[in-house]
């Protein structure tokens, strides 16, 4: 897959998580969430030739993402992609929890968005 077709299946993922969520259906919302965060890392990772094939990978190019551009807050709201991951399995966040998490990974998507591009604009 070409970056941009990662973009792409990101907000189809985040569209889909709001849709699932705002039908109550929460395990289903959670994980479309973890895959529009994965689905941007993959696409950093790809254009930085790093690998990204387990959850591992994915956690390093987060921090290697977060040290390259002096943000940490990308460890941050990976950490609530990660979260919405394990609440697919095992139902550990409240509504409130979910809705912070949400935000947070809408922000991380947009924003991992921009770092690429800013990374092509320079190449």
């Amino acid at each position: 897959m070409l970056i941009q077709d990662h973009f792409q299946q990101a907000r189809v993922f985040l569209d889909a998580a709001d849709a699932n969520i705002e039908a109550l259906d929460v395990m289903q919302g959670s994980e479309k969430l973890w895959g529009a965060a994965t689905q941007v890392i993959i696409a950093a990772a790809q254009q930085r030739a790093w690998p990204s094939g387990s959850r591992g990978d994915m956690r390093n190019a987060v921090r290697r993402l977060a040290e390259e551009y002096a943000e940490p807050s990308l460890r941050d709201w990976f950490q609530g992609a990660e979260l919405c991951h394990i609440n697919f399995y095992h139902g550990v966040m409240d509504d409130e929890a979910l809705d912070f998490a949400r935000q947070r990974i809408h922000q991380f998507v947009t924003r991992i968005q921009e770092l690429i591009r800013l990374q092509n604009d320079d190449a």
